[in-house]
């Protein structure tokens, strides 16, 4: 597909500054043109173009918003809570990955599926004032997140056998996004056709006083906030990408955090679980290794899917389980998603506006009588946000597909030297993994078998695939690089 075309439906027409007015006012908020005279050709410019990609339209009336808050939690308070037991799979049956890998490859043969990673982050917990994307765990190879992800991918496409291509969605946010998509190009893609790289930005929504007046933090700028992971779904169609996916005749999506240095981008079970299930929406979990670890879990209120959190389950609840001693309520949520692309069209995306969630936040605001910015000492404010799971319920046919933490899930979350979820943990989770392939292949590990600096990389195997040419009835010496 040409650059031309796919810049056509990427663009969005212009409206013009009367047209924006009119939209503004018709949603009671033409305070926010008071300082309109104030400002510089430029200035106002940029204020115009900033409000021109605000829908007041998508976004419940906040009054509105409380009253379907309010009533969600009084039904939620008598709502059945009980384990998602339907459609559950294990990818330690065997039987059942025997089953669906060939139609996970098939799909990923016939060209129907594109993978899409959750970037908008940066990694200042990590100490690293960069998209997290571009973080580099220690591994030997000085491998990041975002060419881990890319090399996956690649290798995928070659145990399918196929020469269609998997295109990668990468949805970064207005802080990042143009270090991200330099940061790709700089390094040639790592490999990857430019034209199977499509980025896009996550939304942004404008923040309200108590009032429920639209907060300006300059004269000729309004205070905003990050849309929150839930935003994926109206900046897919937003931005022109869900239509790009259309356009490639992709059907299923695979959506995946960033931070997650293990993660199976395009996973070949867990999509051909869900469609061995017809599912239209599924979420690989990883089974909660403790009744106290934080972590949502997936199950059902009333009948319907979603995410519990932690907070919202009992003591009794969480420490429930069955006659093999496994937590009832363990399908811990790993932010890893299939969908079809006709589910995110056809039913998310026509119910989205009753999906929005209120934080209470101190936001900065212009005091025109001093003429400068105020940072507030309490909430005077709220932010609207969303959360990708929140879409849950609506699904007809979720499926469920468990693996196992040590080989899927290994977060890079905190900063290095901290006991869980940091680069130090994943690697030794990734060290620990490439030595149980090399010994599953039929090599023997010698030297620092302790060594976390272990590695395979991922255009030689996927999942501990194609090794015994390299390493059967050999010495591995540790710490390697294969």
């Amino acid at each position: 597909m040409s650059d031309s075309n796919k810049k056509q439906r990427l663009e969005q027409p212009k409206k013009t500054p009367e047209e924006v007015q009119a939209h503004f006012k018709a949603h009671g908020q033409e305070h926010v043109f008071q300082h309109v005279s104030t400002l510089s050709e430029d200035e106002k410019a940029a204020f115009y173009e900033q409000l021109s990609t605000m829908e007041l339209d998508k976004i419940p009336p906040i009054p509105e918003l409380i009253k379907t808050l309010k009533k969600w939690e009084e039904e939620s308070a008598s709502q059945t809570i009980a384990p998602l037991t339907e459609r559950v799979a294990y990818s330690t049956d065997a039987s059942t990955v025997d089953k669906v890998r060939p139609l996970g490859m098939q799909a990923i043969q016939e060209g129907k599926i594109g993978a899409l990673v959750l970037a908008g982050g940066q990694g200042t917990r990590l100490g690293f004032e960069h998209p997290k994307g571009m973080y580099n765990i220690g591994l030997p190879s000085g491998k990041t997140l975002f060419q881990m992800i890319v090399e996956r991918l690649l290798r995928l496409k070659v145990l399918a056998k196929t020469n269609k291509n998997i295109p990668l969605y990468v949805m970064t946010s207005p802080i990042n996004h143009k270090e991200t998509v330099s940061f790709f190009e700089e390094n040639q893609c790592f490999g990857m056709d430019r034209s199977d790289l499509v980025f896009f930005q996550q939304g942004v929504l404008p923040c309200f006083d108590n009032n429920h007046k639209i907060i300006l933090e300059a004269p000729g700028k309004v205070a905003v906030a990050p849309d929150g992971n839930g935003g994926i779904y109206p900046s897919l169609q937003k931005s022109g990408s869900l239509a790009d996916m259309e356009a490639r005749g992709i059907e299923y999506l695979h959506v995946f955090a960033i931070d997650n240095s293990l993660v199976k981008p395009a996973d070949p079970l867990f999509v051909g679980y869900c469609l061995s299930q017809n599912a239209d929406c599924g979420n690989k979990v990883c089974w909660k290794t403790s009744a106290d670890e934080k972590v949502g879990v997936v199950a059902a209120r009333d009948g319907k899917p979603c995410v519990i959190e932690y907070s919202e389950i009992t003591k009794e609840m969480s420490e429930q389980t069955d006659e093999s001693g496994r937590l009832v309520f363990g399908a811990g949520n790993i932010a890893n998603h299939f969908y079809t692309i006709d589910f995110i069209k056809n039913t998310i995306l026509p119910n989205f506006g009753n999906l929005y969630h209120l934080a209470h936040k101190k936001i900065p605001y212009y005091d025109a009588d001093k003429k400068e910015v105020v940072k507030p000492t309490v909430n005077n404010g709220i932010k609207l946000e969303t959360f990708i799971f929140d879409v849950f319920p609506l699904s007809k046919r979720m499926a469920i597909w468990d693996v196992n933490r040590t080989d899927e899930f290994a977060p890079v979350k905190n900063a290095p030297g901290s006991s869980s979820d940091s680069p130090d943990t994943a690697r030794i989770l990734i060290s620990n993994l490439a030595k149980s392939w090399v010994e599953k292949a039929g090599g023997k590990l010698i030297g620092d078998i302790e060594s976390d600096k272990c590695e395979i990389s991922p255009l030689t195997s996927f999942s501990g695939e194609g090794l015994e040419e390299l390493v059967k009835d050999k010495k591995i010496n540790c710490p390697f690089s294969l």
